[in-house]
Protein backbone atom coordinates (compact mmCIF):
# COMPACT_ATOMS: atom_id res chain seq x y z
CA UNK A 1 0.00 0.00 0.00
CA UNK A 2 1.58 3.81 -0.61
CA UNK A 3 2.05 5.40 2.21
CA UNK A 4 -0.31 8.28 3.56
CA UNK A 5 2.41 10.51 3.68
CA UNK A 6 3.20 11.01 -0.35
CA UNK A 7 -0.45 10.90 -0.79
CA UNK A 8 -0.69 15.10 -1.28
CA UNK A 9 1.64 14.54 -3.89
CA UNK A 10 -0.72 13.03 -6.26
CA UNK A 11 -3.70 14.55 -5.34
CA UNK A 12 -3.82 16.41 -8.76
CA UNK A 13 -2.08 14.85 -12.27
CA UNK A 14 1.23 16.14 -13.21
CA UNK A 15 1.73 18.72 -15.84
CA UNK A 16 4.66 17.90 -17.93
CA UNK A 17 4.45 21.15 -20.02
CA UNK A 18 4.80 23.10 -16.57
CA UNK A 19 8.51 22.44 -15.86
CA UNK A 20 10.09 22.95 -19.12
CA UNK A 21 13.51 25.10 -18.89
CA UNK A 22 14.20 25.92 -15.73
CA UNK A 23 15.99 23.78 -12.62
CA UNK A 24 14.26 21.98 -10.61
CA UNK A 25 15.30 21.08 -6.54
CA UNK A 26 13.68 18.16 -4.83
CA UNK A 27 12.20 18.69 -2.36
CA UNK A 28 14.33 16.42 -0.06
CA UNK A 29 17.87 15.10 -0.77
CA UNK A 30 18.63 17.25 -3.44
CA UNK A 31 22.16 18.92 -1.78
CA UNK A 32 23.51 22.48 -2.84
CA UNK A 33 26.65 21.51 -4.40
CA UNK A 34 24.94 19.55 -6.87
CA UNK A 35 25.49 20.82 -10.51
CA UNK A 36 22.50 22.35 -12.06
CA UNK A 37 21.42 21.00 -14.96
CA UNK A 38 21.10 22.34 -18.51
CA UNK A 39 17.75 24.11 -20.00
CA UNK A 40 17.75 23.05 -23.42
CA UNK A 41 15.58 22.40 -25.35
CA UNK A 42 3.29 7.00 -27.73
CA UNK A 43 2.06 3.84 -28.69
CA UNK A 44 4.86 2.56 -30.03
CA UNK A 45 8.73 2.54 -27.86
CA UNK A 46 10.70 1.97 -31.20
CA UNK A 47 11.50 5.41 -32.65
CA UNK A 48 14.20 7.56 -31.79
CA UNK A 49 16.70 6.33 -29.43
CA UNK A 50 14.17 3.40 -30.03
CA UNK A 51 16.69 1.38 -31.67
CA UNK A 52 16.51 -0.80 -28.57
CA UNK A 53 13.85 -2.97 -30.17
CA UNK A 54 15.65 -4.32 -32.67
CA UNK A 55 15.67 -8.34 -32.71
CA UNK A 56 18.19 -10.85 -31.35
CA UNK A 57 20.90 -9.93 -29.88
CA UNK A 58 24.60 -11.96 -29.48
CA UNK A 59 24.46 -13.04 -25.75
CA UNK A 60 28.11 -14.25 -25.60
CA UNK A 61 29.59 -10.84 -25.56
CA UNK A 62 32.17 -10.50 -23.12
CA UNK A 63 31.65 -7.71 -20.98
CA UNK A 64 34.75 -8.01 -19.09
CA UNK A 65 37.10 -6.71 -21.86
CA UNK A 66 36.14 -3.78 -20.48
CA UNK A 67 38.67 -4.33 -18.13
CA UNK A 68 37.78 -5.05 -14.38
CA UNK A 69 34.62 -7.23 -13.24
CA UNK A 70 31.77 -4.78 -11.89
CA UNK A 71 32.26 -5.20 -7.89
CA UNK A 72 29.69 -4.01 -5.11
CA UNK A 73 33.17 -2.45 -3.87
CA UNK A 74 32.55 1.52 -3.97
CA UNK A 75 35.45 3.05 -4.59
CA UNK A 76 37.74 0.76 -6.09
CA UNK A 77 37.34 2.55 -8.97
CA UNK A 78 40.29 4.53 -10.73
CA UNK A 79 38.72 7.97 -9.65
CA UNK A 80 40.85 9.61 -12.25
CA UNK A 81 38.25 9.78 -14.69
CA UNK A 82 35.88 11.37 -12.34
CA UNK A 83 38.25 14.32 -11.37
CA UNK A 84 38.80 14.88 -14.74
CA UNK A 85 35.20 15.11 -15.41
CA UNK A 86 34.91 17.19 -12.52
CA UNK A 87 37.29 19.86 -13.72
CA UNK A 88 35.25 19.87 -16.89
CA UNK A 89 33.29 22.69 -17.98
CA UNK A 90 31.10 23.24 -20.66
CA UNK A 91 31.52 26.29 -22.81
CA UNK A 92 30.00 28.21 -25.46
CA UNK A 93 31.14 29.02 -29.11
CA UNK A 94 30.78 32.53 -28.09
CA UNK A 95 31.89 31.90 -24.09
CA UNK A 96 34.09 35.24 -24.86
CA UNK A 97 32.06 37.44 -26.55
CA UNK A 98 29.15 39.44 -24.80
CA UNK A 99 25.69 37.79 -25.49
CA UNK A 100 23.19 39.57 -23.74
CA UNK A 101 21.52 40.91 -27.27
CA UNK A 102 21.75 37.54 -28.88
CA UNK A 103 20.48 35.05 -26.18
CA UNK A 104 18.22 35.46 -23.27
CA UNK A 105 18.95 33.93 -20.20
CA UNK A 106 16.16 31.14 -19.10
CA UNK A 107 13.38 31.94 -17.61
CA UNK A 108 12.22 30.08 -13.94
CA UNK A 109 9.52 27.50 -14.04
CA UNK A 110 7.26 29.59 -12.29
CA UNK A 111 7.17 32.09 -14.88
CA UNK A 112 6.70 30.18 -17.81
CA UNK A 113 2.88 29.69 -18.51
CA UNK A 114 2.52 33.72 -18.15
CA UNK A 115 6.33 33.97 -20.39
CA UNK A 116 6.32 35.64 -24.31
CA UNK A 117 7.42 32.52 -25.62
CA UNK A 118 3.97 30.97 -24.95
CA UNK A 119 2.05 33.91 -26.08
CA UNK A 120 4.33 34.08 -29.23
CA UNK A 121 4.44 30.30 -29.57
CA UNK A 122 5.90 30.50 -33.57
CA UNK A 123 8.60 33.25 -33.55
CA UNK A 124 11.64 30.94 -34.08
CA UNK A 125 14.00 34.28 -33.50
CA UNK A 126 13.12 34.11 -29.55
CA UNK A 127 13.26 30.33 -29.64
CA UNK A 128 16.35 31.15 -30.34
CA UNK A 129 17.21 33.44 -27.85
CA UNK A 130 15.96 31.34 -25.06
CA UNK A 131 18.49 28.39 -25.89
CA UNK A 132 21.28 27.91 -23.82
CA UNK A 133 24.61 28.00 -25.90
CA UNK A 134 26.84 25.04 -24.88
CA UNK A 135 29.01 23.81 -27.43
CA UNK A 136 32.87 23.83 -26.72
CA UNK A 137 34.79 26.82 -27.64
CA UNK A 138 37.80 25.24 -28.65
CA UNK A 139 35.43 24.46 -32.56
CA UNK A 140 35.22 28.21 -33.01
CA UNK A 141 38.70 29.52 -32.20
CA UNK A 142 38.99 31.42 -35.13
CA UNK A 143 36.32 33.29 -34.10
CA UNK A 144 37.75 34.20 -30.20
CA UNK A 145 40.69 36.24 -31.10
CA UNK A 146 38.70 39.39 -30.06
CA UNK A 147 37.05 39.32 -27.25
CA UNK A 148 34.65 42.27 -27.59
CA UNK A 149 34.02 41.41 -31.16
CA UNK A 150 30.57 40.22 -30.69
CA UNK A 151 29.30 42.88 -28.22
CA UNK A 152 25.74 44.02 -29.57
CA UNK A 153 26.74 41.92 -32.83
CA UNK A 154 28.66 44.82 -34.17
CA UNK A 155 29.80 42.42 -36.92
CA UNK A 156 31.35 44.78 -38.99
CA UNK A 157 33.78 46.21 -36.41
CA UNK A 158 34.30 42.23 -35.96
CA UNK A 159 35.64 41.95 -39.09
CA UNK A 160 38.15 44.40 -39.40
CA UNK A 161 40.00 43.11 -35.96
CA UNK A 162 40.13 39.80 -37.11
CA UNK A 163 43.81 39.29 -37.73
CA UNK A 164 44.99 38.66 -41.66
CA UNK A 165 48.42 37.07 -41.27
CA UNK A 166 49.40 33.51 -42.48
CA UNK A 167 49.84 32.80 -39.28
CA UNK A 168 46.08 32.98 -38.43
CA UNK A 169 45.31 30.88 -42.01
CA UNK A 170 47.76 28.19 -41.20
CA UNK A 171 45.72 28.61 -37.86
CA UNK A 172 42.30 28.24 -39.35
CA UNK A 173 43.47 24.98 -41.68
CA UNK A 174 44.60 23.00 -38.45
CA UNK A 175 41.73 23.88 -36.50
CA UNK A 176 38.93 21.33 -35.69
CA UNK A 177 36.20 20.71 -37.84
CA UNK A 178 32.95 22.31 -36.74
CA UNK A 179 30.49 19.88 -35.30
CA UNK A 180 27.06 20.03 -36.83
CA UNK A 181 25.36 21.31 -33.86
CA UNK A 182 28.15 24.29 -33.84
CA UNK A 183 26.56 24.97 -37.70
CA UNK A 184 23.44 24.97 -36.28
CA UNK A 185 24.01 27.40 -33.19
CA UNK A 186 26.21 29.77 -35.81
CA UNK A 187 22.98 29.81 -38.10
CA UNK A 188 20.98 30.38 -35.08
CA UNK A 189 22.88 33.70 -34.27
CA UNK A 190 23.12 34.93 -37.92
CA UNK A 191 19.35 34.55 -37.92
CA UNK A 192 19.34 36.40 -34.37
CA UNK A 193 21.05 39.55 -36.18
CA UNK A 194 19.88 39.46 -39.59
CA UNK A 195 16.02 39.45 -38.00
CA UNK A 196 17.33 42.14 -35.54
CA UNK A 197 18.47 44.41 -38.07
CA UNK A 198 15.81 43.60 -40.39
CA UNK A 199 17.24 42.61 -43.61
CA UNK A 200 15.58 38.80 -43.88
CA UNK A 201 12.55 38.96 -45.71
CA UNK A 202 11.59 35.38 -45.93
CA UNK A 203 12.20 34.49 -50.06
CA UNK A 204 16.19 33.93 -49.82
CA UNK A 205 19.06 34.89 -47.81
CA UNK A 206 20.61 38.10 -49.16
CA UNK A 207 24.30 38.68 -49.06
CA UNK A 208 25.07 41.02 -45.86
CA UNK A 209 28.08 42.20 -44.02
CA UNK A 210 27.58 38.97 -41.18
CA UNK A 211 28.27 36.86 -44.25
CA UNK A 212 31.85 38.07 -44.06
CA UNK A 213 32.38 37.17 -40.70
CA UNK A 214 32.07 33.82 -42.20
CA UNK A 215 35.15 34.01 -44.16
CA UNK A 216 36.94 32.30 -41.71
CA UNK A 217 34.90 29.27 -42.20
CA UNK A 218 35.63 26.58 -45.31
CA UNK A 219 33.68 27.24 -48.22
CA UNK A 220 31.70 24.42 -46.82
CA UNK A 221 31.11 25.28 -43.59
CA UNK A 222 29.81 29.02 -45.01
CA UNK A 223 27.25 26.92 -47.22
CA UNK A 224 25.64 24.85 -44.65
CA UNK A 225 24.98 27.50 -42.17
CA UNK A 226 23.34 29.33 -44.89
CA UNK A 227 21.36 26.38 -45.72
CA UNK A 228 20.39 25.89 -41.68
CA UNK A 229 19.45 30.11 -42.12
CA UNK A 230 17.13 29.22 -44.72
CA UNK A 231 15.47 26.36 -42.45
CA UNK A 232 15.03 28.51 -39.64
CA UNK A 233 13.59 31.20 -41.76
CA UNK A 234 11.14 28.60 -43.03
CA UNK A 235 10.21 27.34 -40.19
CA UNK A 236 9.16 31.04 -38.73
CA UNK A 237 6.88 31.18 -41.88
CA UNK A 238 5.48 27.56 -41.11
CA UNK A 239 4.70 29.31 -37.28
CA UNK A 240 2.87 32.14 -38.92
CA UNK A 241 1.34 30.42 -40.85
CA UNK A 242 2.67 31.76 -44.00
CA UNK A 243 2.50 28.91 -45.88
CA UNK A 244 3.16 30.45 -49.45
CA UNK A 245 6.94 31.99 -48.10
CA UNK A 246 7.78 29.00 -46.02
CA UNK A 247 7.40 26.55 -49.26
CA UNK A 248 9.42 28.26 -51.34
CA UNK A 249 12.60 28.53 -48.91
CA UNK A 250 11.64 24.79 -48.58
CA UNK A 251 12.05 24.43 -51.70
CA UNK A 252 15.87 25.88 -51.69
CA UNK A 253 16.43 24.32 -48.61
CA UNK A 254 15.74 20.97 -50.61
CA UNK A 255 17.36 21.92 -53.67
CA UNK A 256 20.63 22.89 -51.44
CA UNK A 257 20.48 19.61 -49.67
CA UNK A 258 19.90 16.97 -52.20
CA UNK A 259 23.12 15.53 -52.28
CA UNK A 260 23.06 14.67 -48.27
CA UNK A 261 26.59 14.70 -48.63
CA UNK A 262 26.89 15.68 -44.98
CA UNK A 263 25.05 14.82 -41.68
CA UNK A 264 24.03 19.26 -41.72
CA UNK A 265 22.11 18.91 -45.35
CA UNK A 266 20.50 15.06 -44.23
CA UNK A 267 19.54 16.63 -40.62
CA UNK A 268 18.15 19.80 -42.60
CA UNK A 269 16.35 17.71 -45.29
CA UNK A 270 14.82 15.59 -42.61
CA UNK A 271 13.13 19.01 -40.76
CA UNK A 272 12.13 20.83 -44.46
CA UNK A 273 10.13 17.21 -44.58
CA UNK A 274 8.70 17.60 -41.19
CA UNK A 275 7.86 21.41 -41.97
CA UNK A 276 5.91 20.44 -45.32
CA UNK A 277 4.03 17.64 -43.39
CA UNK A 278 2.90 20.53 -40.99
CA UNK A 279 2.09 22.96 -43.71
CA UNK A 280 0.20 20.05 -45.59
CA UNK A 281 -2.19 19.17 -41.82
CA UNK A 282 -2.35 22.57 -41.79
CA UNK A 283 -4.32 22.95 -45.40
CA UNK A 284 -5.85 19.48 -44.56
CA UNK A 285 -3.60 17.82 -47.33
CA UNK A 286 -1.95 15.59 -45.03
CA UNK A 287 -2.59 11.94 -46.23
CA UNK A 288 -1.88 9.77 -43.26
CA UNK A 289 0.71 6.73 -44.51
CA UNK A 290 -0.34 3.57 -44.06
CA UNK A 291 0.91 2.25 -40.40
CA UNK A 292 2.64 -0.71 -41.31
CA UNK A 293 5.08 1.26 -43.88
CA UNK A 294 5.83 3.24 -40.16
CA UNK A 295 6.81 0.07 -38.58
CA UNK A 296 8.64 -1.57 -41.31
CA UNK A 297 11.05 1.95 -41.53
CA UNK A 298 11.21 1.45 -37.30
CA UNK A 299 11.95 -2.11 -37.61
CA UNK A 300 14.22 -1.90 -40.21
CA UNK A 301 17.29 -2.73 -37.80
CA UNK A 302 15.56 -6.07 -37.01
CA UNK A 303 18.33 -8.11 -37.70
CA UNK A 304 20.90 -9.10 -35.58
CA UNK A 305 23.90 -7.91 -37.89
CA UNK A 306 21.87 -4.81 -38.04
CA UNK A 307 21.63 -4.99 -33.84
CA UNK A 308 25.23 -6.05 -33.43
CA UNK A 309 26.28 -2.86 -35.36
CA UNK A 310 24.70 -0.18 -33.95
CA UNK A 311 25.87 -1.81 -30.64
CA UNK A 312 29.11 -2.10 -31.77
CA UNK A 313 29.35 1.19 -33.25
CA UNK A 314 27.46 3.59 -31.52
CA UNK A 315 28.42 4.06 -27.62
CA UNK A 316 24.64 5.53 -26.15
CA UNK A 317 23.35 2.57 -24.95
CA UNK A 318 26.27 0.21 -23.66
CA UNK A 319 27.42 3.21 -21.93
CA UNK A 320 24.13 3.50 -20.09
CA UNK A 321 24.50 -0.84 -19.19
CA UNK A 322 27.41 -0.46 -17.58
CA UNK A 323 26.99 2.14 -14.50
CA UNK A 324 23.18 0.09 -14.57
CA UNK A 325 24.81 -2.99 -13.68
CA UNK A 326 27.26 -1.40 -11.42
CA UNK A 327 24.36 0.28 -9.18
CA UNK A 328 22.11 -3.15 -9.11
CA UNK A 329 25.25 -4.70 -7.67
CA UNK A 330 26.22 -2.53 -5.15
CA UNK A 331 22.82 -2.36 -4.06
CA UNK A 332 21.96 -5.79 -4.30
CA UNK A 333 25.72 -6.78 -2.98
CA UNK A 334 23.98 -7.83 0.85
CA UNK A 335 21.41 -10.29 -0.60
CA UNK A 336 21.23 -13.38 -2.26
CA UNK A 337 18.10 -13.60 -3.96
CA UNK A 338 17.55 -10.77 -6.48
CA UNK A 339 14.40 -10.06 -8.15
CA UNK A 340 14.61 -7.49 -11.86
CA UNK A 341 11.30 -6.05 -12.53
CA UNK A 342 12.07 -4.95 -16.66
CA UNK A 343 9.61 -2.34 -18.16
CA UNK A 344 10.91 -3.33 -21.48
CA UNK A 345 13.10 -5.87 -21.84
CA UNK A 346 13.51 -6.37 -25.69
CA UNK A 347 16.52 -8.72 -26.43
CA UNK A 348 17.71 -8.99 -22.89
CA UNK A 349 21.05 -8.54 -24.03
CA UNK A 350 21.43 -6.08 -20.84
CA UNK A 351 21.54 -8.34 -18.29
CA UNK A 352 24.42 -10.43 -20.27
CA UNK A 353 27.26 -8.46 -17.69
CA UNK A 354 24.89 -8.99 -14.75
CA UNK A 355 24.53 -12.35 -14.86
CA UNK A 356 28.19 -12.68 -15.61
CA UNK A 357 29.14 -10.71 -12.77
CA UNK A 358 26.28 -12.63 -10.38
CA UNK A 359 27.74 -15.70 -11.38
CA UNK A 360 31.38 -15.01 -10.84
CA UNK A 361 30.67 -13.60 -7.11
CA UNK A 362 32.20 -15.75 -4.62
CA UNK A 363 31.41 -14.02 -1.22
CA UNK A 364 27.39 -14.55 -0.31
CA UNK A 365 26.73 -16.60 -3.57
CA UNK A 366 23.32 -15.71 -5.11
CA UNK A 367 20.77 -18.30 -4.92
CA UNK A 368 18.52 -16.80 -7.35
CA UNK A 369 18.21 -14.06 -10.19
CA UNK A 370 14.69 -13.73 -11.16
CA UNK A 371 13.41 -11.56 -13.98
CA UNK A 372 10.03 -10.18 -14.82
CA UNK A 373 9.29 -9.16 -18.24
CA UNK A 374 6.75 -6.73 -18.77
CA UNK A 375 5.37 -6.28 -22.39
CA UNK A 376 2.44 -4.32 -23.88
CA UNK A 377 2.75 -6.44 -27.50
CA UNK A 378 5.23 -9.06 -28.81
CA UNK A 379 5.07 -12.11 -26.87
CA UNK A 380 6.66 -13.88 -28.93
CA UNK A 381 9.83 -11.87 -28.81
CA UNK A 382 9.62 -11.98 -24.87
CA UNK A 383 9.27 -15.72 -25.50
CA UNK A 384 12.35 -15.79 -27.63
CA UNK A 385 14.42 -13.50 -25.18
CA UNK A 386 13.34 -15.87 -22.07
CA UNK A 387 14.97 -18.92 -24.00
CA UNK A 388 18.28 -17.06 -24.76
CA UNK A 389 18.62 -15.73 -21.00
CA UNK A 390 17.75 -19.34 -19.70
CA UNK A 391 20.66 -21.00 -21.89
CA UNK A 392 23.45 -18.25 -20.56
CA UNK A 393 22.09 -18.89 -17.52
CA UNK A 394 22.54 -22.94 -17.59
CA UNK A 395 26.11 -21.93 -19.25
CA UNK A 396 27.27 -19.85 -16.65
CA UNK A 397 25.40 -22.43 -13.75
CA UNK A 398 23.69 -19.49 -12.32
CA UNK A 399 19.86 -20.27 -10.59
CA UNK A 400 17.74 -18.50 -13.22
CA UNK A 401 13.85 -17.94 -13.20
CA UNK A 402 12.01 -16.02 -16.19
CA UNK A 403 8.07 -14.34 -15.65
CA UNK A 404 6.49 -12.38 -18.52
CA UNK A 405 3.25 -9.81 -17.43
CA UNK A 406 1.56 -9.34 -20.28
CA UNK A 407 -1.07 -6.92 -20.55
CA UNK A 408 -2.57 -5.32 -23.63
CA UNK A 409 -2.54 -1.87 -22.27
CA UNK A 410 -0.63 -0.15 -19.33
CA UNK A 411 -3.56 0.87 -18.23
CA UNK A 412 -4.16 -2.79 -17.01
CA UNK A 413 -1.23 -2.80 -15.13
CA UNK A 414 -1.68 -3.61 -11.53
CA UNK A 415 0.48 -5.48 -8.43
CA UNK A 416 -1.46 -8.52 -8.13
CA UNK A 417 0.39 -9.96 -11.64
CA UNK A 418 3.44 -9.56 -10.28
CA UNK A 419 4.90 -12.75 -7.75
CA UNK A 420 7.04 -11.14 -5.55
CA UNK A 421 8.64 -13.00 -1.92
CA UNK A 422 9.58 -11.58 0.78
CA UNK A 423 13.22 -12.22 1.33
CA UNK A 424 13.85 -11.01 -2.64
CA UNK A 425 15.64 -7.84 -3.32
CA UNK A 426 13.11 -6.02 -6.22
CA UNK A 427 15.01 -3.85 -8.67
CA UNK A 428 13.29 -1.75 -11.11
CA UNK A 429 14.62 -1.25 -14.49
CA UNK A 430 13.16 1.13 -16.96
CA UNK A 431 15.76 2.32 -20.00
CA UNK A 432 13.88 4.56 -22.55
CA UNK A 433 10.40 3.32 -21.67
CA UNK A 434 8.93 6.24 -19.44
CA UNK A 435 9.33 8.61 -22.27
CA UNK A 436 6.86 6.38 -24.58
CA UNK A 437 4.10 7.53 -21.71
CA UNK A 438 4.43 10.91 -21.82
CA UNK A 439 1.52 11.91 -24.00
CA UNK A 440 -0.33 9.64 -21.59
CA UNK A 441 0.31 11.37 -18.28
CA UNK A 442 -2.71 9.09 -15.96
CA UNK A 443 -1.53 5.76 -17.42
CA UNK A 444 2.32 6.92 -16.40
CA UNK A 445 1.09 7.61 -12.86
CA UNK A 446 -0.70 4.51 -12.45
CA UNK A 447 2.38 2.86 -13.15
CA UNK A 448 4.53 4.41 -10.71
CA UNK A 449 1.83 4.20 -7.95
CA UNK A 450 1.90 0.16 -9.14
CA UNK A 451 5.95 -0.07 -8.83
CA UNK A 452 5.82 2.22 -5.34
CA UNK A 453 3.36 -0.62 -3.88
CA UNK A 454 5.57 -3.04 -4.99
CA UNK A 455 7.98 -1.70 -2.60
CA UNK A 456 11.15 -2.05 -4.78
CA UNK A 457 14.61 -1.58 -3.03
CA UNK A 458 15.62 0.84 -6.05
CA UNK A 459 15.11 1.97 -9.46
CA UNK A 460 17.15 2.82 -12.22
CA UNK A 461 15.80 4.88 -14.98
CA UNK A 462 17.93 5.57 -18.71
CA UNK A 463 16.11 8.40 -20.52
CA UNK A 464 16.36 10.70 -23.49
CA UNK A 465 17.43 13.94 -21.84
CA UNK A 466 15.77 16.73 -23.86
CA UNK A 467 13.44 19.14 -23.81
CA UNK A 468 10.78 17.89 -26.56
CA UNK A 469 7.85 18.50 -25.24
CA UNK A 470 6.85 22.32 -25.36
CA UNK A 471 3.23 23.29 -26.06
CA UNK A 472 5.31 26.07 -28.07
CA UNK A 473 6.01 25.05 -31.99
CA UNK A 474 8.42 27.48 -31.79
CA UNK A 475 10.40 26.32 -28.86
CA UNK A 476 10.21 23.25 -29.22
CA UNK A 477 11.50 22.79 -33.46
CA UNK A 478 14.49 24.54 -32.23
CA UNK A 479 15.07 22.08 -29.14
CA UNK A 480 14.49 19.25 -31.46
CA UNK A 481 16.54 20.46 -34.15
CA UNK A 482 19.54 20.63 -32.25
CA UNK A 483 18.96 17.62 -30.21
CA UNK A 484 19.12 15.80 -33.62
CA UNK A 485 22.17 17.98 -34.98
CA UNK A 486 24.08 16.26 -32.27
CA UNK A 487 22.30 12.96 -32.56
CA UNK A 488 23.44 13.24 -37.02
CA UNK A 489 26.93 14.01 -35.95
CA UNK A 490 27.39 11.34 -33.46
CA UNK A 491 26.37 9.07 -36.70
CA UNK A 492 28.40 10.30 -39.11
CA UNK A 493 31.40 9.70 -36.96
CA UNK A 494 30.50 6.13 -35.62
CA UNK A 495 28.66 4.69 -38.28
CA UNK A 496 30.76 3.64 -41.93
CA UNK A 497 28.55 2.15 -43.74
CA UNK A 498 26.35 4.85 -45.26
CA UNK A 499 23.07 2.30 -46.16
CA UNK A 500 23.41 1.36 -42.24
CA UNK A 501 23.64 5.16 -41.36
CA UNK A 502 20.46 6.06 -44.08
CA UNK A 503 18.55 3.11 -42.15
CA UNK A 504 19.34 4.63 -38.65
CA UNK A 505 18.63 8.60 -40.12
CA UNK A 506 15.10 6.94 -41.58
CA UNK A 507 14.18 5.36 -37.74
CA UNK A 508 14.83 8.84 -36.18
CA UNK A 509 12.97 10.82 -38.71
CA UNK A 510 9.83 9.03 -37.86
CA UNK A 511 10.31 10.80 -34.11
CA UNK A 512 11.26 13.69 -35.93
CA UNK A 513 8.47 14.28 -38.21
CA UNK A 514 6.04 13.58 -35.48
CA UNK A 515 7.30 16.10 -32.74
CA UNK A 516 7.73 19.01 -35.82
CA UNK A 517 4.38 18.04 -37.89
CA UNK A 518 1.60 17.33 -34.79
CA UNK A 519 0.12 18.51 -32.27
CA UNK A 520 -1.99 17.65 -28.83
CA UNK A 521 -3.06 14.22 -28.71
CA UNK A 522 -1.00 13.17 -32.34
CA UNK A 523 2.14 14.29 -30.83
CA UNK A 524 2.91 10.77 -29.27
CA UNK A 525 7.09 11.05 -29.69
CA UNK A 526 7.69 13.72 -26.31
CA UNK A 527 11.13 13.29 -23.79
CA UNK A 528 11.36 15.55 -20.79
CA UNK A 529 14.70 16.87 -19.15
CA UNK A 530 15.40 14.91 -15.84
CA UNK A 531 14.84 17.75 -14.42
CA UNK A 532 10.94 17.17 -14.63
CA UNK A 533 11.46 13.44 -13.99
CA UNK A 534 12.88 14.55 -10.68
CA UNK A 535 9.62 16.90 -10.20
CA UNK A 536 7.50 13.95 -11.02
CA UNK A 537 9.50 11.25 -9.05
CA UNK A 538 8.87 13.24 -6.10
CA UNK A 539 5.02 12.83 -6.18
CA UNK A 540 5.56 9.12 -5.13
CA UNK A 541 8.31 9.58 -2.39
CA UNK A 542 11.16 8.72 -4.53
CA UNK A 543 14.58 9.73 -3.69
CA UNK A 544 17.83 10.14 -5.92
CA UNK A 545 20.89 7.64 -5.31
CA UNK A 546 24.12 9.24 -6.11
CA UNK A 547 25.45 7.05 -8.62
CA UNK A 548 29.11 5.97 -7.26
CA UNK A 549 32.42 6.64 -9.03
CA UNK A 550 32.47 2.76 -10.05
CA UNK A 551 29.56 3.93 -11.69
CA UNK A 552 30.67 6.45 -13.92
CA UNK A 553 34.42 4.27 -14.28
CA UNK A 554 32.22 1.55 -15.78
CA UNK A 555 30.96 4.29 -18.47
CA UNK A 556 34.10 5.73 -19.14
CA UNK A 557 36.19 2.23 -20.01
CA UNK A 558 32.82 1.59 -22.47
CA UNK A 559 32.67 4.69 -23.98
CA UNK A 560 36.78 4.51 -24.51
CA UNK A 561 36.34 0.99 -26.35
CA UNK A 562 34.32 3.09 -28.92
CA UNK A 563 36.60 4.80 -32.04
CA UNK A 564 35.31 8.23 -31.37
CA UNK A 565 38.05 9.93 -29.20
CA UNK A 566 36.32 11.97 -26.55
CA UNK A 567 33.26 13.11 -28.71
CA UNK A 568 31.09 10.73 -26.33
CA UNK A 569 31.00 12.71 -22.92
CA UNK A 570 30.02 11.89 -19.54
CA UNK A 571 29.53 14.73 -17.15
CA UNK A 572 27.84 14.57 -13.33
CA UNK A 573 24.25 16.04 -12.80
CA UNK A 574 23.71 16.50 -9.45
CA UNK A 575 23.37 12.51 -8.56
CA UNK A 576 23.13 10.94 -12.19
CA UNK A 577 25.33 10.68 -15.25
CA UNK A 578 24.94 12.70 -18.42
CA UNK A 579 25.64 10.94 -21.31
CA UNK A 580 26.46 12.56 -24.55
CA UNK A 581 27.93 13.93 -27.57
CA UNK A 582 30.74 16.29 -28.08
CA UNK A 583 28.92 18.57 -24.80
CA UNK A 584 25.24 17.81 -25.97
CA UNK A 585 23.27 15.98 -23.51
CA UNK A 586 21.82 12.60 -25.08
CA UNK A 587 20.73 10.69 -22.26
CA UNK A 588 20.39 10.71 -18.38
CA UNK A 589 20.34 7.77 -15.61
CA UNK A 590 19.83 7.84 -12.57
CA UNK A 591 19.12 5.65 -9.89
CA UNK A 592 16.53 5.90 -7.38
CA UNK A 593 15.16 4.81 -4.11
CA UNK A 594 11.65 4.59 -2.36
CA UNK A 595 10.86 6.60 0.97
Amino acid sequence: MANDHHSFYLSSPFNFDEIQGGNYVPISDHHQDEEPIFSVNKAKNDHLLGLEDHGDHDLSVDYHQYGNNFTGQKGQADHQFSKDQDQQQQRSIFDDFDTSSIFLPTQPTEEISTSSTFSTTHNIVEAIKQKPIQTPLSSLKLLSNNRNAFNKLKIENFITKLPQSSSYNKTYSLRQKLSTEDIVRIAGARYIQFSDQGNYHGYCTPLHPFGCALSGLSDGETKDVELVHILLAAAEKVGFQQFDRATRLLQNCEVIAASRSNPVERVVAVFAGALRERIERENGMFVEKNLAENDEITQGLSTNLATLRYHQQVPFLQVMQFPAIQAIVESFEPATKLHLIDLEIRSGIQWTGLMQALAAREERPIELLKITAIGVRGKQKIEETRKRLVSLAESLNLLFSFNAVIVSDMEDIKEELFEIDRNETVIVHSSLFLRTMLWRPHCLEKLMRVIRNLRPSMMVVAEVEADHNSPSFARRFIEVLFFYAAFFDCLETCINLEDFRTTMEEILAVGIKNMVATERSERIYRNVRINVWRAFFTRFGMVEIKLSDSSHYQASLVAKQFGCGNSCTLERNGKCLMVGWKGTAIHSFSAWKFL
